[in-house]
């Protein structure tokens, strides 16, 4: 078995999200099996509606990790913010972010491509923050919070998002059981860095935490050719050759050994809001 976390592991960064037709796939299968769960983004919105001092008055929002853009336009469509930024270290996703602006004369929405432990942009410069299912790709999460105070303003808020550890663990079973991946079951968790456990801790770095949401996500796969579309990109699991990228052939092995079936799982997922520290606090 691999020892490396393939989300802590740079050497797997350009084969998960070199191509943004790979978690385009990956994704849009988990979002239709989706049963129930408020939307991540308009929940994130809301909180920062909640919880920030001028929430109709906000400058600069920046979506950290904001992938193929999906945050970012919902929050530019909930917030009236001067600018929202999504920023990200993959060319790919960002290119098709750019793409699915709707209105290429609306100047509020931007993207930029950074790394989340330099973040491009000077001390207070941002209203609000958000870091969305992204910080479990840091070997050090909590450096990626410290340049998340870095850049706040005084009365700016941050978000910060993560899965439990045991998110999906009815895949895995799965997995195992097909024996697609025999030890599938025993793979460390790809949120092991930051994850519903240690978020808070992570953000008491060097923030103050105001609020811990907390929501259980459940989502039901209508048979084996949906499960496989979501295998096929997923980087937790060791499949033999011709097996990863292929959800065709992944589905061919789930039908080979297992009756086909619907099949439900769920994650916790936890939104920790916070404020720059007050001075003399440590």
């Amino acid at each position: 078995m691999s020892e490396v976390n393939p989300f802590l592991d740079p050497a797997r960064q350009e084969e998960l999200y070199g191509d943004a037709t790979r978690l385009a796939g990956r994704t849009g299968a988990l979002m239709r099996a989706k049963t129930s769960g408020w939307p991540v983004p308009e929940t994130v919105a809301g909180l920062l509606k909640a919880h920030h001092e001028r929430p109709d008055r906000l400058g600069l929002v920046l979506d950290i990790g904001c992938g193929r853009g999906t945050s970012t336009l919902v929050l530019g469509e909930c917030l009236r913010a001067r600018r929202i930024v999504g920023l990200d270290a993959s060319a790919s996703l960002l290119s098709q972010a750019r793409a699915r602006i709707q209105d290429p004369s609306d100047t509020r929405v931007d993207f930029v491509e950074g790394d989340f432990h330099d973040l491009p942009l000077g001390a207070g410069a941002c209203d609000a923050a958000v870091a969305a299912f992204c910080l479990y790709h840091s070997l050090r999460p909590q450096d990626v919070v410290a340049q998340i105070a870095r850049v706040l303003a005084p009365s700016g808020v941050a978000v910060l998002v993560t899965k439990g550890l045991d998110s999906y663990r009815e895949m895995d079973q799965l997995v195992a059981e097909a024996g697609l991946d025999i030890h599938a079951t025993r793979h460390e968790s790809l949120y092991t860095a930051a994850h519903s456990g240690n978020l808070a801790d992570l953000a008491v770095t060097s923030l103050d935490v105001i609020a811990i949401q907390e929501e259980e996500h459940t989502f039901t796969f209508d048979g084996h050719d949906h499960v496989a579309q979501y295998l096929a990109t997923n980087p937790k699991y060791e499949f033999g050759p011709g097996l990863y990228g292929n959800p065709e052939a992944i589905a061919a092995t789930l039908h080979e050994f297992l009756p086909d079936r619907p099949l439900s799982t769920r994650s916790l997922i936890t939104f920790v809001v916070a404020r720059q520290k007050k001075r003399g606090s440590a």
